[in-house]
């Protein structure tokens, strides 16, 4: 699967949230724009289908090469901020908080696993986010322009982000138990909520932050098998059949 089949499931779970426990989401267009659009950056690069010589097949998100990594991280603020400012800021919040442990909400810092030689320019692209967002935020409203409203609306992004890849970077059976700190139940009201697989590709949320009582998330992909080292993946992966995985979440 591709980084923007990722998202586009994300966004899928962007547009169920909110119910009498939690706030909708606002303003909703804007927010599940952000969301289905949060790595567009990933596009060129996961066009080209890289293989990795340890396994055959395209790298794992984790074990992208970090200097065709780094390099994605631009890109999908400058789709968002073509968009809306709103969107903008939100995503190069996104890039900028995956380097620095997403603001603090988490105890991994990827700028430390940079090696010496892409520190330069890992600096300067953090730097040049830092320069967009307070440059956007100038075209906001005041509402819309704080710090409480924009880490609000961040943290919700980390959530279905979060959500989504624990559905697509593990196979089911190997899921377990997990939870997703820092959810935004309304402006400055966060929770703790927890995952629990049940069987039969059905989840449990507690608490349950979805509008209707069954959400069902779907991802497309494909299955592939380990290919001799040289292989065109990209033909591999587009004479492959295109599937659907689908998994149940249900409150508890």
């Amino acid at each position: 699967m591709t980084q923007v089949d990722h998202a586009l499931a994300s966004a899928e779970l962007a547009r169920a949230f909110g119910n009498a426990q939690f706030a909708p989401l606002d303003p909703a267009h804007l927010i599940q724009f952000v969301v289905a659009h949060h790595d567009d950056g990933w596009i060129d690069l996961d066009s080209r289908w890289l293989q990795d010589p340890n396994t055959g097949l395209p790298y794992h998100l984790v074990k992208t090469p970090l200097d065709k990594l780094v390099r994605t991280g631009s890109g999908s603020p400058d789709v968002n901020e073509a968009h809306h400012p709103l969107c903008g800021v939100i995503s190069s919040m996104h890039t900028y908080g995956l380097y620095h442990g997403r603001y603090g909400l988490s105890n991994f810092i990827f700028i430390d696993l940079m090696p010496e030689e892409l520190q330069p320019y890992v600096s300067q692209m953090l730097a040049d986010e830092v320069t967009r967002q307070e440059g956007l935020k100038e075209q906001l409203s005041a509402e819309w322009s704080t710090d409480d409203f924009l880490f609000h609306n961040y943290k919700l992004l980390q959530f279905f982000d979060t959500l989504a890849l624990y559905f697509q970077t593990t196979h089911a059976e190997a899921r377990k138990e997990a939870t997703f700190e820092n959810v935004p139940r309304a402006l400055g009201d966060d929770v703790t909520v927890t995952i629990r697989p049940i069987g039969d590709n059905t989840y449990t949320l507690d608490p349950y932050p979805f509008k209707d009582p069954t959400t069902i998330i779907e991802t497309r992909g494909r299955y592939m098998t380990p290919q001799p080292i040289g292989s065109d993946l990209a033909t591999v992966a587009h004479a492959a059949e295109q599937l659907i995985q689908r998994d149940i979440i249900k409150p508890i």
